[in-house]
């Protein structure tokens, strides 16, 4: 693959399977370079969907979930592949038709996902986290590609039957939409790449971004983490930069709270745990603030001079379903399109306890951990030197419970007022009069959620 003669050298940097050339700079993964990494998957891509296409459609049987296809890439191109300018490696495409229909049950045609995927260059993320792992974005904003650990796409595939039941009874969800599980081979090295649902569109800039878990142990950026330019937060920082939470509507609280409900409930059932919240929030009249001391356009759709825009290119009539914040918590999907100022770009307005204006996008990820023996090893070690309810690493049981509780009480509330104030300028909660107070006191979880008929009696029932 391009860049592999060079993969010899020596490498800075490298965190886990991820590294950096000295010479040119260029991320690698496993020793490929990136750039490398990303042809090899928009040809493989381009050519399973397209060689799908020819499928007869039918409904998906059990042995689908266990299905793996292969295909060999030459340099010199074949009878099935075209020529390309990389090293040779082969191709294997997981579960095609489960994930097949997976995207069509999200809206999603075929020339849809390899416009979006193989038309333009895929976008390295910059700040990928210490995971490890490599992130792209694909150019239309739509889907997020991660390369995951083998025992993660091992578990996924494990998973995929128990994932398609729900996503079948239940769309208001806040997992990660799962779209395509795919093998590089190159270089005698695997590397398994997923692709998910976009969860920070880069249309809205993000003032702040959360990664949540629960947990107060060791739960804060590190000063590194800080001089990034979009830092991602943790626990400990939102509890001192938001103590009063982040203040919704009763109807958008209510369905947050059961959405979590029903994921943590489901996510326990498959004894998976040390998730997060990844909470990124656009601070609405910050960036009026912002276009007015840079002089740029008016209004408060959170769109600045600048900021990356969808592919107008594209027909409007090929955004994914049940994908954006808000249709993640209320399960409906408000038709295809290009998101406007009218339905908040997707995201779940909010309020902090300065009465300014918010929009969250959220979802739950990192869901592919299992309880195995090497968790129950870290936490019994991590609980001899620590308090073993705080740190990240649980049972699952507790786990879900814990994470609930923090999410419900903690992280989210009620708009303290009995008439919910509408989303115009921004008035402090403190300083308002009749029926409003200061703050609801915090919901307690069995109470917010009993409308599932799923109390927290049941995460406690079904722990170790």
């Amino acid at each position: 693959m391009p860049g592999s003669s060079g993969t010899t050298q020596s490498m800075k940097k490298t965190i886990g399977h991820r590294g950096v050339e000295t010479t040119t700079g260029e991320t690698t993964y496993k020793k490929t370079t990136s750039s490398a990494l990303k042809g090899a998957i928009q040809l493989g891509i381009a050519h399973t969907v397209g060689s799908l296409s020819q499928k007869a459609e039918r409904d998906v049987l059990m042995q689908d979930f266990v299905v793996v296809e292969s295909i060999f890439f030459p340099s010199e191109g074949s009878n099935l592949t075209p020529a390309h300018h990389y090293s040779d490696f082969r191709f294997k495409t997981y579960a095609p038709i489960a994930f097949r229909y997976f995207r069509e049950l999200f809206g999603i045609r075929p020339d849809d996902y390899l416009y979006s995927l193989c038309n333009d260059p895929l976008i390295e993320l910059s700040n990928p986290g210490a995971s490890g792992s490599l992130f792209y974005v694909s150019s239309d904003d739509e889907f997020i590609i991660k390369t995951v650990q083998h025992k993660e796409a091992e578990f996924l595939q494990k998973l995929l039957p128990g994932y398609f039941m729900n996503i079948n009874q239940n769309k208001r969800t806040l997992l990660p939409k799962f779209y395509g599980l795919y093998c590089v081979q190159a270089g005698g090295k695997n590397i398994r790449i997923v692709v998910m649902n976009n969860l920070l569109p880069r249309i809205v800039p993000m003032h702040i971004i959360y990664d949540l878990k629960g947990s107060t142990y060791k739960r804060r950026a590190s000063p590194k983490e800080r001089e990034k330019g979009v830092p991602i937060h943790k626990d400990l920082d939102f509890i001192e930069d938001v103590p009063d939470g982040l203040l919704l509507e009763s109807d958008n609280y209510n369905a947050l709270s059961k959405t979590i409900q029903r994921d943590c409930l489901l996510l326990q059932s498959f004894k998976i745990m040390d998730y997060s919240l990844l909470v990124g929030i656009h601070n609405m009249d910050q960036a009026s603030r912002e276009r007015e001391r840079t002089g740029g356009p008016s209004g408060d759709s959170g769109v600045s001079e600048g900021t990356v825009t969808p592919d107008q290119r594209r027909p409007q009539a090929q955004k994914s379903l049940y994908c954006t914040a808000m249709e993640s918590i209320q399960g409906e999907a408000r038709g295809k399109g290009a998101l406007d100022s009218e339905d908040h770009m997707g995201g779940i307005p909010a309020r902090n306890s300065k009465g300014e204006r918010l929009l969250i996008y959220i979802g739950i990820i990192d869901i592919l951990q299992s309880y195995r023996f090497i968790k129950k090893l870290e936490h019994s070690w991590k609980a001899l030197v620590h308090d073993g309810d705080t740190v990240s690493v649980h049972r699952p049981g507790f786990y879900a419970e814990r994470f609930q509780q923090f999410m419900c009480n903690t992280a989210f509330k009620k708009i303290p007022c009995k008439r919910a104030p509408t989303l115009g300028a921004p008035t402090p909660l403190s300083h308002t009069t009749g029926h409003c107070v200061s703050l609801f006191p915090p919901c307690s979880l069995s109470h917010s959620c009993k409308d599932t008929g799923v109390g927290l009696n049941c995460f406690i029932l079904a722990s170790y």
